[in-house]
């Protein structure tokens, strides 16, 4: 908690004292108090308890040891692409996704004082991406800084007025800050993508007669065409993947994972002729979790 803005930490030392009486209803997300994960937390369960961490690492920490029911990670943008690392995260914990969650995304420019000129805005570097074109019209410098709430409270706490902060309203509320302007996206579709992670997988029983996505990691093998090979199935069986991701695992180079998403369940016959197919072109596939489709694809 050291690392917070000193505005910021009474309110974190408060939300984790919270948390820790009632766990099962703490949800963890990286921030500052007021971060865009935090009004997520609030959407997804008006009566949770929202409980701030530093990284993406630490939030996952936070329920795998029990101090949080689960937690809340942002994964794309609409604008920015790819947020946290979830391909990375996720094969190194033990949780698994039992929701999605789509949050539209709004900027607003806030500082101590209601006009500028500024020499600099801090914020997230996505948040920054986002308002690209805002702050170059008006010769403002993005400064990069841990998470968008985090970036208000550092401004709250310079006290100078030729700085200002890109943050959710909700942080210019929670630190005393005025708002100079609103809705500094450069997208008025600006949304973000985020997953919700628990200990334990929902049943896929318990899912029948809902729409449902289903995330997995695989890793074909070293041969000619077994990517191609190995997609083969869902273009067979009528199955939709909206997502697929390539990354390197190790130094070597030689071992490359993908990321995907599939629109159904394990349960549905299809799908599963698809991933039994996958399985046989693959040296290994790892199920995150299948869980309620949250929007249409396509």
């Amino acid at each position: 908690m050291d690392s917070y803005p000193a505005p910021a930490l009474a309110m974190v030392e408060k939300m984790h004292a919270a948390a820790a009486a009632d766990p099962a209803r703490a949800i963890a997300f990286q921030g500052a108090p007021g971060a865009n994960s935090h009004r997520a937390v609030n959407e997804w369960d008006p009566a949770a308890l929202p409980l701030p961490c530093y990284s993406f690492a630490e939030a996952i920490e936070a329920v795998e040891d029990g101090r949080a029911g689960c937690a809340m990670i942002p994964i794309d943008n609409s604008q920015a692409g790819r947020v946290a690392d979830i391909h990375f995260l996720l094969p190194e914990s033990s949780l698994s996704i039992v929701g999605e969650h789509f949050l539209s995304i709004h900027h607003a420019l806030m500082a101590i004082g209601d006009s500028g000129p500024f020499k600099g805005a801090f914020s997230h570097p996505h948040a920054l991406s986002q308002s690209r074109h805002y702050l170059r019209t008006r010769n403002i410098v993005p400064l990069a800084h841990a998470d968008t709430a985090g970036a208000a409270a550092h401004v709250a706490e310079l006290g100078d007025p030729e700085f200002a902060a890109i943050a959710p309203k909700l942080a210019a509320d929670l630190y005393g800050l005025k708002i100079v302007d609103e809705r500094v996206e450069d997208a008025e579709d600006n949304t973000t993508r985020f997953v919700v992670l628990a200990k334990q997988p929902l049943e896929t029983a318990s899912l029948r007669g809902q729409e449902t996505m289903t995330t997995f990691v695989f890793e074909v093998k070293n041969s000619p065409a077994s990517l191609y090979k190995a997609m083969g199935g869902f273009a067979t069986n009528g199955v939709n993947m909206t997502k697929l991701e390539s990354y390197q695992k190790g130094a070597s180079f030689a071992i490359t994972m993908f990321y995907a998403d599939i629109i159904g369940s394990p349960d549905d016959p299809a799908v599963g002729r698809a991933l039994e197919e996958l399985a046989f072109h693959c040296n290994r596939v790892r199920m995150f979790g299948t869980y309620p489709l949250a929007r249409q694809r396509g």
